[in-house]
C-alpha cells in the first residue's frame, strides 16, 4: 500500500485543542471507543448476514404512510431505495436522450478517457427536466424533513419545505467495465469535520463521549458548519441533506452500483473517534481488533483516511488498513435491484462507494445524480 503524505504538524495540534475543550475527554473518549467497536461487531454481522436487504426499501406512493419505526430505521441506516418516483417510461426516454446527447458531443469530458461513460455534462435538458419532476421535487422535500432543529424556534432562512437541487453527472455505465476511482469516501467535508469549529459541533456528542445521543439529522448545528475552508478544486461548499440518483435502467448488485455502509450514527461515531486512538499490537495480532488494544494519542498529526490534495484535503476515506473495526470488505452493502424510475438516497454523512466491477449484460442505470440540498445555503 502506497504510504500517504503526512499531515502538517498543526493537526496534533488540532487533536490537543480538541481533547482539551471536552471535560475528562480521555476517558469519556476511551470508554466510548470500547462501546463503539462492540456495538460495530454486532452490526457488522447483521449488515453482512442481511445483505443489500439491510438497506430500507420504500415506494414514493407511501412517503407519508410509514410507520415510526419504519422512519427511524431509515433515519438510522441513512439510505433508502425509493421505488416508482418516476414512471419507466420517462426515465427511459431520459436515458435515451442523455445517450444521443453523449454521442453528438464527443468532445465532453468523461471517463474514463478512453470509453467515457461517467459525463461531465449537468444541465441538459433531460437532467433538467428530472430534477424538476413534481415527484422528485417531492422527495426532496420528504427528505430535507427527516431533519429538524431542537428548539420550537425556525432557522432564519431555511425552508425545508422548499428543495434546492445539487446539479450532478450521468452515467451510462457499460457491461464489463472495470471502475476504480469511487472507493468508499464521505462526502461534504473533509478536515473541516475536526478543524471547524461549527462543524466540530455536529459530532460534540461523539467527542464527549455520549456518542449514542448523536443525532446525523440535527439541522441546527449543520446550518453554521463550512464544508469547505480550503477551497479546493470540485469540492462543494453547499450543505447536502441527501445525495442520491434517479436509475434509468436495471441495475443489480455486481452490476455496477452503489454500496454504502448502512449505519451512519456508528460510521460517525467511529470515523470521529479514530484519529484520537492507535494500535498497540501489528495488523496480524488475533488480538487486533480489541478496543484493548487501542490506546489514546494526541501526539500525531494523522487523521486516518484524510489525503492532502489540490491545496486542501480529500476524505474521509476509510479504508480496511486504516478502519479496520468497520470491516469494510464485508460491511460495504450493494443496494438491493432498481428499476427505471426507482431512486437511491443515502445522508450527506454516509460511506459510499461504487462497485468496481459491473457483470451484467446491459449498461448500468445510466443514472442521473440528484441531490437534496438545505434550500438556502449561500453558494
Amino acid at each position: 500500500m502506497t504510504k500517504a503524505t503526512p499531515l502538517p504538524p498543526r493537526f496534533a495540534d488540532l487533536k490537543r485543542e480538541i481533547a482539551a475543550s471536552y471535560p475528562k475527554f480521555q476517558e469519556r473518549a476511551t470508554k466510548a471507543w470500547g462501546e463503539i467497536i462492540a456495538e460495530l461487531k454486532v452490526v457488522n454481522a447483521e449488515i453482512a448476514e442481511a445483505g443489500p436487504e439491510y438497506i430500507p426499501q420504500i415506494s414514493f406512493e407511501d412517503l407519508n404512510k410509514l410507520s415510526d419505526d419504519e422512519m427511524a430505521k431509515i433515519k438510522r441506516r441513512g439510505s433508502v431505495v425509493i421505488r416508482d418516483v418516476v414512471s419507466d417510461a420517462e426515465a427511459l426516454r431520459w436515458k435515451e436522450q442523455l445517450r444521443e446527447i453523449s454521442k453528438a458531443n464527443p468532445d465532453v469530458i468523461g471517463f474514463p478517457e478512453n470509453n467515457k461513460q461517467f459525463y461531465m455534462l449537468y444541465w441538459t435538458k433531460p437532467q433538467v427536466e428530472a430534477r424538476s419532476h413534481p415527484n422528485l421535487l417531492e422527495t426532496s422535500t420528504w427528505l430535507n424533513n427527516l431533519y429538524h432543529t431542537n428548539t420550537s424556534d425556525s432557522i432564519e432562512g431555511v425552508d425545508l419545505s422548499i428543495p434546492l437541487t445539487y446539479a450532478d453527472r450521468f452515467r451510462i455505465r457499460l457491461p464489463g467495465s472495470s471502475w476504480d476511482f469511487l472507493p468508499p469516501h464521505v462526502d461534504g467535508g473533509t478536515i473541516e469535520r475536526w478543524e471547524d469549529p461549527a462543524f466540530r459541533q455536529c459530532f460534540s456528542c461523539i467527542l464527549s463521549g455520549d456518542w449514542r445521543s448523536h443525532d446525523p439529522y440535527d439541522l441546527q448545528r449543520r446550518v453554521a458548519a463550512s464544508n469547505s475552508r480550503y477551497d479546493r478544486p470540485n469540492q462543494a461548499s453547499v450543505f447536502r441533506a441527501f445525495q442520491g440518483w434517479l436509475a434509468m435502467s436495471e441495475t443489480a448488485p455486481t452490476q455496477g452500483t452503489l454500496m454504502v455502509y448502512p449505519d451512519v450514527l456508528l460510521a460517525n461515531s467511529y470515523l470521529i473517534l479514530r484519529p484520537f486512538f492507535r494500535p498497540t499490537l501489528p495488523a496480524d495480532s488475533p488480538d487486533y481488533l480489541r478496543a484493548e488494544s487501542w490506546e489514546l494519542d494526541i501526539s500525531s498529526p494523522e487523521f486516518p483516511g484524510i489525503l492532502p490534495q489540490d491545496g486542501g484535503y480529500v476524505g474521509p476515506m476509510p479504508t480496511p488498513e486504516l478502519h479496520p473495526h468497520l470491516e469494510l470488505d464485508k460491511t460495504m452493502t450493494s443496494v438491493p435491484k432498481v428499476y427505471p424510475g426507482d431512486t437511491v438516497f443515502w445522508h450527506g454523512d454516509v460511506i459510499h462507494a461504487v462497485e468496481e466491477e459491473h457483470t451484467g449484460t446491459g449498461d448500468s442505470s445510466g443514472s442521473s445524480h440528484v441531490h437534496s440540498s438545505r434550500p438556502t445555503h449561500p453558494v
